[in-house]
């Protein structure tokens, strides 16, 4: 079982990093310890910043720092960095298009029993929306360390989305197929598509073991770049299947389901549905207990794919 949650992999890559490129900067708001860069800051205090509870500061002096020649990386809760400093997000970040790596942790419902303050079950949606802001949910850690190695080359401003805790790996350290902006294959079938992110691909995977048991053939498409969103594999995807079924740790409103609906839908028409979380608080849990009340599990998906291919 794996124990290595992706947080702590983005601060490793950064620590690596940070070992012969000195432009890169962290940034955290009261939240070293949630982020896990307190090895980052203890090993290079003149290359971090601590600026409170104060997500809009945290975002507009990362703006600053990028605009200055610096690589920053801002990491705050989910919940309060796509919501409390939105605009800044928006106007500091997109708009003035400043290289900008926002790192929204303890992401989806990762805060479990503290409830809808502290979920981030809108991220997607509300920065998906913002023009020239990309959104990444890696699904282990193994794309993680990938990801952030790629966003380090470039000089353009992204939302990242990881979880709080440990999930179980997808790839290997030998075979974690990655290209920037592109949806990864994990396997192809004739029957149904299950295209997900973040950390239901390994239920989407799951799944698909538990239907070629029965003969049922799954294509599981993992959607870590939801903007920009890889359309030709979702129509790819679509056209090779009876169904189509999108899976994420989101409202059901304006994520990853909605942009998959709205490409199969103008491109080759199929049965499409959105599993998501409901357009509700959810139930208090851990993220596990959560995930299995709403079905958001191998058994969950797999048992709407058999109803879906039913009707």
């Amino acid at each position: 079982m794996n124990k290595i949650a992706n947080r702590k992999v983005i601060c490793d890559v950064l620590m690596e990093e940070a070992k012969t490129d000195k432009d890169i900067v962290v940034l955290c708001s009261d939240s070293r310890g949630s982020a896990s860069m307190t090895p980052f800051f203890e090993a290079y205090p003149s290359q971090s910043v601590e600026a409170g509870i104060a997500e809009q500061d945290l975002v507009g002096i990362a703006a600053g720092l990028a605009k200055m020649g610096k690589k920053p990386f801002a990491a705050s809760p989910a919940s309060f960095l796509t919501t409390r400093s939105y605009e800044q997000c928006k106007v500091d970040c997109a708009y003035s298009d400043t290289n900008v790596k926002l790192i929204g942790i303890s992401g989806g419902v990762s805060y479990g029993a503290l409830g809808m303050s502290h979920h981030s079950a809108q991220d997607i949606a509300a920065m998906s929306a913002i023009p020239n802001m990309r959104v990444y949910l890696p699904s282990d850690r193994h794309q993680t360390g990938k990801l952030v190695k790629a966003l380090l080359r470039d000089n353009k401003c992204a939302y990242i989305r990881v979880g709080r805790n440990p999930v179980e790996d997808v790839y290997t350290a030998e075979n974690c197929p990655f290209t920037m902006d592109r949806a990864t294959w994990i396997r192809k079938g004739s029957d149904v598509a299950i295209i997900a992110c973040g950390e239901m691909v390994r239920p989407a995977v799951d799944a698909a073991e538990l239907l070629e048991a029965e003969g049922i053939h799954a294509t599981v498409l993992d959607m870590y770049c939801v903007k920009p969103l890889d359309k030709k594999a979702i129509i790819e995807a679509a056209r090779n299947a009876k169904v189509v079924i999108s899976v994420e740790e989101h409202s059901p409103f304006g994520g990853l389901g909605s942009m998959v609906a709205q490409v199969v839908g103008e491109n080759c028409p199929r049965k499409t549905v959105t599993m998501a979380l409901p357009d509700a608080p959810v139930i208090t849990g851990t993220s596990a207990q959560v995930f299995a009340y709403y079905g958001l599990t191998g058994e969950g998906i797999a048992k709407t794919a058999r109803e879906m291919l039913k009707q």
